[in-house]
């Protein structure tokens, strides 16, 4: 099939999507809708209809629709508030295509990507992973290769199991582990189960907080400061709140012993339900990882990790351990079959942590990162004494803090030195400003070091340091 259109019934009209083309479903909407409020046929502020019902009128899957409705949101082209549901984003002035000329695609690309959250595909462990696979093919059951189960493969939750509570402090029987895609896929299986409002740090990633809302959970700010999020202001109209207490992301900083305890009280107290994203707790370089606040209370806690950082993001495999009493409901939202996760890749890394291949990775990881790390410091101290570096003891990131006012600016200066980089600002949750117990917003730079090749690192951080602002 090489094109195919249907309607959705918008505000009570039929706007026709042209879905044309082979390939991702998701990414052929996304174009569709793009396209849609480019024409001016989605004007600024038009309701769209809720993914169930765009996902039914397509025929695609609900889970499409909600993902191209979040990246939409990500992108500016959509907004997104609990109560109002999804809209063309309002903007000032109509957006009319721009015709550029076409430019080699190599061009467009920066030199130097410092862009945070993305490990070096070169480090992937090829050889090792390669072994890993031919033992699990080799011993795999039949039924691997039948409709997988949605709890996710046993050999997998049986070694994540012992993994987590060796390394992570877990406490978890495989039968409370369901494997998903990722932390993004965790979150929205948990959106669809908890319901809203939750509770979030004021920084954090937008796209989480655009993909629960896109499943009508709406989010309000906790402030963040030296120790990790201000738990203090949850209430009980919180239905969960989602923290990164190993390392704040992305200011940096664990979740101080007193607060940790403190948001396993008001779980217990309210019913309410901690999300813990555990997206870098492996990789603390000055001493021993903080382990999981899951072991303080397994049921009220959810522990979300997956292998994006440590292997690779195109693995695709996450994992959720869960209260006892979610399990039931978590595995019905995710389907009768596992259809996010292959299962002989699931066999492998089962194999990859039970023979030690993944421990033996994440300390390389470990080595490597401390290593850029520290470059990055000395190369702030050598050319940018003024400038100030925090939440650098674990990650694949560190915070530069710059002077008040300047924060664009240095992204627009990294930009023409050909760097790719991200202001502390785009992290904000828009809901900050106001929110009674947030600080003012800070200026920043949120600068990964774990992407660029060994050879063209030391360049990278010179081209950095030519772009921040002179003390």
């Amino acid at each position: 099939m090489n094109s195919w259109v249907n309607s959705a019934e918008i505000l009570g009209s039929d706007l026709p999507l042209e879905l044309s083309g082979t390939g991702n479903r998701r990414a052929l909407l996304m174009d569709a809708l793009r396209e849609a409020v480019r024409s001016g046929r989605l004007a600024p502020g038009t309701r769209l209809p809720p993914y169930r019902s765009l996902a039914a009128d397509l025929g695609l899957a609900r889970n499409t629709v909600a993902d191209a409705y979040a990246e939409l949101v990500a992108e500016g082209w959509l907004a997104a508030r609990q109560g109002s549901g999804t809209r063309v984003a309002e903007r000032a002035v109509p957006v009319t295509p721009v015709h550029r000329p076409r430019t080699p695609e190599r061009a467009a690309r920066p030199v130097h990507d410092l862009v945070q959250g993305q490990p070096d595909p070169s480090v992937f462990p090829r050889t090792a992973w390669l072994a890993s696979a031919r033992r699990a093919l080799a011993a795999a059951p039949d039924d691997a290769f039948g409709p997988g189960d949605p709890h996710g493969r046993p050999e997998l939750r049986r070694a994540l199991a012992g993994y987590l509570a060796r390394v992570r402090g877990v406490r978890a029987a495989p039968e409370r582990i369901v494997l998903c895609s990722g932390a993004a896929h965790g979150l929205r299986l948990l959106a669809e189960v908890v319901g809203g409002p939750w509770a979030a740090e004021e920084y954090g990633l937008p796209f989480h907080r655009a993909l629960l809302a896109s499943h009508g959970v709406g989010t309000r700010p906790l402030g963040v400061d030296a120790d990790g999020a201000r738990v203090d202001g949850l209430t009980r109209r919180d239905r969960a709140v989602l923290l990164t207490p190993a390392h704040q992301f992305p200011t940096g900083g664990p979740l101080h012993p007193g607060r940790r305890a403190a948001v396993v009280d008001w779980a217990r107290a309210t019913g309410g339900l901690v999300v813990e994203d555990d997206y870098d707790g492996e990789f603390r370089y000055d001493r021993q990882p903080v382990g999981a606040v899951q072991g303080l209370d397994p049921e009220h806690v959810v522990l979300l990790g997956s292998v994006s950082k440590s292997l690779s993001p195109t693995l695709r495999i996450g994992w959720m351990v869960l209260p006892q009493r979610l399990v039931g409901p978590v595995v019905t939202a995710k389907g009768e079959r596992e259809q996010f996760s292959s299962a002989t890749e699931q066999l492998t890394l089962a194999d990859f942590v039970a023979s030690g291949a993944y421990d033996r990775q994440v300390r390389r990881m470990r080595q490597r990162h401390r290593r850029r790390r520290d470059q990055l410091v000395a190369a702030l101290e050598r050319r940018a004494p003024h400038i100030r570096v925090t939440g650098i003891a674990a990650g694949l990131h560190a915070v530069l803090e710059l002077p008040p006012g300047t924060e664009r600016s240095a992204v627009r200066a990294a930009a023409w030195q050909g760097l790719a980089v991200e202001g502390l600002a785009d992290y904000l949750h828009p809901g900050s400003e106001g929110a009674g117990q947030a600080d003012a917003p800070r200026d920043g730079l949120v600068v990964g070091y774990a992407t660029p090749a060994e050879s063209a690192y030391p360049e990278a951080l010179e081209a950095l340091c030519r772009a921040l602002p002179p003390g």
